[in-house]
């Protein structure tokens, strides 16, 4: 079943491009005509490459890797930030600060000093300090707050990205590349689409356009994360039964072992020797 009816995503505006005059001729493949100066985006196509992208990300998120969620366009802030947090993945909706990916060691070193300031202001150190030091700290943490909050939890590379608009997150995209990160992201018809490993061709414009994508890009991270803990529980109890099995094969053969009647050097002695008298006799 398609992730979005063709209803739903002409209710959104997905199908909306830019003005012609600003297209990329390598879209050229995802637009279905032009209308009053306008590309309009083949939604067939559309859906079709959604599902396609979908599946990525809940693939990703079964095997425990994290989307990381880039939205930074006024339009785009609040639903990029509610459905990256819905979903337990971290994101980027302030500004995208150069070298997040790329530089990540450096990022690290904030995030850590960002953990430093919380947790001092949680346990009433920076109180005891002076007003201008409180001040001082209390700006800093807001700053760091604000830039690196979203990936506050994300102790490594995010293993795939999905970003609203290439055009505006060229720098995260090209991040993105020269790390080898699989890109999911929303292809208006003004960018280029091979900059992305899964282009779904709509429009990054419109807020109810960018929260139907949005939010079909989480559901699927959420069951693939339901699917991935399933498969994972599934093994552990198959490997915890091999185990047990295996358990049960040594004690049934060291049982064995002890039935089995022991021959004593007498035995040994008292068997050869009725053997011999029934040997003269014969």
């Amino acid at each position: 079943m398609a992730r979005a009816s063709i209803e739903d995503l002409l209710r959104a505006g997905a199908h909306f491009g830019h003005l012609t005059s600003r297209w990329n001729p390598k879209m050229a493949p995802y637009i279905f005509m032009q209308r009053n100066g306008i590309h309009i985006l083949d939604l067939k196509q559309t859906q079709a490459l959604l599902d396609q992208a979908a599946d990525a990300a809940g693939r990703f998120a079964s095997k425990g890797r994290k989307v990381l969620f880039i939205g930074t366009k006024k339009q785009a802030q609040n639903v990029v930030r509610e459905e990256a947090e819905r979903a337990g993945m971290p994101f980027v909706v302030d500004r995208w600060q150069g070298g997040m990916m790329t530089n990540f060691a450096t990022i690290r070193g904030s995030l850590r000093r960002m953990e430093t300031l919380r947790r001092e202001e949680a346990d009433g150190t920076t109180a005891k300090l002076k007003k201008k030091e409180r001040l001082m700290r209390s700006r800093e943490l807001e700053k760091l707050d604000r830039v690196l909050g979203g990936i506050s939890d994300m102790g490594k590379l995010p293993g795939a990205v999905f970003v609203v608009d290439i055009k505006r997150e060229h720098i995260a995209v090209d991040e993105a590349r020269k790390l080898n990160i699989p890109i999911i992201a929303l292809v208006d018809s003004n960018v280029d689409p091979d900059l992305v490993d899964f282009p779904i061709p709509a429009n990054d414009d419109a807020m109810k356009s960018v929260a139907l994508f949005t939010r079909a890009i989480a559901d699927a991270i959420i069951e693939g994360q339901k699917s991935g803990a399933i498969e994972r529980d599934a093994a552990v109890a198959e490997a915890q039964s091999r185990a047990a099995d295996e358990v049960k094969a040594d004690q049934a053969e060291a049982a064995a072992e002890e039935a089995e009647p022991v021959t004593t050097m007498a035995d040994a002695e008292a068997e050869a020797k009725t053997q011999a008298i029934i040997d003269k006799t014969a």
